[in-house]
């Protein structure tokens, strides 16, 4: 890839490791808790406990009161660093993209714009600052008959008052040379809110900052689903930490001196790996208008939840 260095590589990896770890915040605190349950049972704690008449739920308490406020931290601290870490990884990433000779067709932006009688359709190979920097783009111009005028290719497009400012250009017209420009201006009728609302990625918005960006988003008569569903997932993370704490102790709980935790903990492993999945596949749905944002993001943590608490009254009082 042209311009990349392993330095580069490495910063870009740093600036994303807040996004990965709080993707992974489920999992730790599932293995936390198998992990703490496990010894408190090979040590007889919980025997003990049990025998001083303290039911299940007394000593889960701390686990799930803990669970609840690392899922708070993770929503309220961790999320707003991802948020920024992922704006600078994608900042880094567009700029080798934005390269002439390198070409991403993962994914590729599109907006229309109309101004009088000409049509403009804008394409770009990455986005940047919420959307109002478009990297290798190109503005294809129509005619009121819908006949291609001209079209740009600039390594980069700025969004300004009224117009977009276009930097390192060739543009194109039928039966002409192409002409090549250092800079150039294109008319717009489009706003910054409007382009920022259409573009921006949620991974990149920060908690705090997703409640307005939703209520900006339906004035401009913009979907929301996937702002929407961003936001009820990182509201469920403490919720979602308490299901899988309350997994951990379903498989945990029963743990016996002859040779059974590598069978605790693959149930263990399996039963989250399962609600994990089952969660990121719901909240897919809930980004693409399949099910409503708020059904996809907390029923599954309802449901499991309800599980654990099921299983764990079942193995209490039979």
């Amino acid at each position: 890839m042209p311009g990349y260095t392993v330095s580069l590589g490495l910063i870009m990896t740093a600036v994303r490791l807040p996004l990965i770890l709080q993707q992974t915040v489920p999992f730790i605190a599932l293995f936390v808790g198998m992990t703490v349950l496990i010894a408190l049972n090979r040590r007889r704690e919980l025997v003990i406990a049990r025998a001083a008449g303290i039911s299940v739920w007394q000593f889960m308490a701390p686990f799930i009161v803990g669970a609840f406020c690392v899922g708070l931290l993770t929503t309220l601290a961790l999320n707003p660093v991802a948020a920024w870490g992922q704006r600078q990884a994608e900042t880094m990433e567009a700029d080798l993209r934005g390269d002439p000779s390198y070409h991403n067709r993962l994914s590729v932006p599109w907006l229309r714009q109309s101004s009088g009688k000409d049509d403009t359709i804008i394409g770009a190979k990455a986005i940047l600052d919420n959307g109002t920097t478009l990297m290798g783009v190109v503005f294809i111009h129509f005619d009121s008959q819908g006949n291609i005028v001209s079209r740009q290719d600039a390594q980069s497009a700025k969004l300004q008052d009224g117009y977009w400012l276009l930097n390192n250009v060739i543009e194109r017209r039928p039966g002409e040379i192409p002409d090549h420009k250092s800079s150039m201006q294109v008319r717009t009728n489009l706003k910054q809110d409007f382009v920022s609302q259409r573009l921006a990625q949620p991974e990149t918005i920060a908690f705090y900052d997703l409640s307005n960006r939703i209520k900006v988003a339906r004035s401009f008569g913009i979907s929301t689903n996937a702002l929407e569903t961003q936001f009820y997932s990182l509201a469920s993370q403490p919720l979602l930490l308490v299901a899988m704490t309350l997994i951990a102790a379903t498989v945990s709980l029963k743990f016996s001196r002859f040779n059974q935790s590598r069978s605790v903990i693959l149930g263990g492993i399996l039963s989250g790996f399962v609600l994990y999945v089952v969660t990121v596949l719901v909240k897919a749905f809930g980004s693409s208008g399949v099910v409503p944002p708020f059904v996809a993001t907390w029923v599954p943590v309802i449901v499991a939840l309800a599980f654990g608490a099921t299983i764990l009254l079942h193995q209490e009082d039979g």
